[in-house]
């Protein structure tokens, strides 16, 4: 979920783009799926709420096979050009270090003071909600070079998956069981290449998007009475789901997959043009650190309670509400009121890089104006 200003550059793509700050090239495509993503993020957390109601589930079950990992894919996808250079690194904090404290406190003091718990401490072992994706993926990017240099990344990967879903004794530090259990699809993302969306956005692959979509609500409600939601969250090992331990790998491989097949869906589905919600895709990380106040607030008002919102009418109207309002948390003025927590430059934080500064200066440099001290030959 975050935007190239975090430390990683954009795939420049000549259909569906436009010039970004800096010369860079957006591609209207990932914004999209950006977009219409962290819509089904805060629409699934609206849901959450109202899981008494089996038309609600369904839908939350299959809406949950798929948005995470689409985020995760896309970060991945994004992530190819990370190193541990300096400047990459100062991104990494200022992106998702900053924000995860700055949010993690917030929200801690949150619950202490709007829903009457003084005992309520604050802890940054311990994330809230949904702020476990920020821990993942500063592991996952810090990681990256690791991946990188392997041979085969994406098996290690699926290994690392399931010997966390055998692991109870891993615990919820750092939501490392999910940590472990995305790692795939983050590590995937960072072996595609553009051709591979170029066929993800294949007519065929639309087509045969809609019977797979049906299937997967007919098994998502068939399977509620069976099937732990745990699995789908991928925060807990097969021990704490209360299964013996062998069916952790198999289960986590099988549902891993048919998220796999979801995204793939989902994202052939995805808008290619630029479209009226295009530029919110670079805003997502305010809609997603955002939004999960107005669902604990409901959560500490008892709102979600009320019968109206148990009835077919109140379920739209819940729907609605989520996807406008994290619409709005997207937009370019909440972006300028927050950037300074979300996004700061912190440059005073981090000592000069005199390598990139000599590299910057190079580039601006006009033709035919030698540096101080350069040598003329003959």
């Amino acid at each position: 979920m975050q935007t190239p200003a975090n430390g990683v550059p954009a795939p420049r793509s000549p259909e569906g783009s436009r010039p970004a700050p800096g010369g860079r090239q957006r591609d209207a495509f990932f914004d999209n799926a950006k977009y219409l993503a962290i819509v089904l993020v805060a629409v699934g957390h609206a849901w959450g709420q109202l899981l008494d109601e089996g038309a609600v589930e369904t839908a939350y079950r299959v809406v949950y096979t798929f948005h995470m990992p689409a985020f995760i894919l896309i970060s991945g996808y994004f992530s190819r050009g990370f190193d541990l250079r300096p400047r990459h690194v100062q991104r990494l904090v200022t992106g998702v270090v900053v924000p995860y404290v700055v949010f993690e406190t917030a929200y801690s003091l949150f619950q202490r003071y709007g829903n009457d718990e003084p005992e309520h401490g604050i802890t940054l072992l311990d994330p809230t909600y949904h702020l476990w994706f920020l821990c993942a993926l500063f592991v996952w990017r810090i990681t990256t070079p690791l991946w990188k240099a392997v041979r085969h990344p994406l098996a290690v990967s699926l290994v690392l998956a399931a010997l966390g879903s055998v692991s109870p004794q891993i615990g919820d530090d750092l939501e490392l069981q999910r940590v472990l259990q995305f790692l795939p699809f983050f590590v995937l993302g960072l072996t595609l290449r553009p051709e591979h969306f170029r066929m993800v956005k294949r007519r065929s692959v639309r087509v045969a998007s809609v019977p797979v979509f049906v299937a997967a609500a007919v098994t998502a409600w068939a399977t509620m009475p069976y099937m732990r939601l745990g699995w789908l969250y991928h925060s807990d090992s097969a021990q704490e789901l209360g299964t013996a331990w062998w069916t952790g790998p198999l289960v986590v491989w099988a549902t891993l997959g048919c998220s796999l097949v979801m995204t793939v869906c989902f994202l052939a589905w995805v808008p290619r043009r630029r479209m009226w919600f295009t530029s919110l895709g670079a805003g997502t990380i305010y809609g997603y650190l955002l939004h999960a106040f107005l669902v604990r607030a409901g959560n500490y008002t008892d709102f979600y309670d009320l019968p109206a919102l148990h009835e077919p009418l109140g379920v739209l109207g819940l729907t609605v509400f989520a996807a406008a309002a994290v619409t709005v948390l997207c937009t370019r003025p909440v972006q300028r009121a927050l950037r300074c927590v979300v996004e700061p430059r912190m440059d005073w934080a981090f000592r000069r890089d005199a390598g990139e500064a000599a590299r910057v200066r190079e580039q601006h440099r006009p033709a035919g104006v030698r540096a101080p001290g350069e040598k003329v030959s003959v």
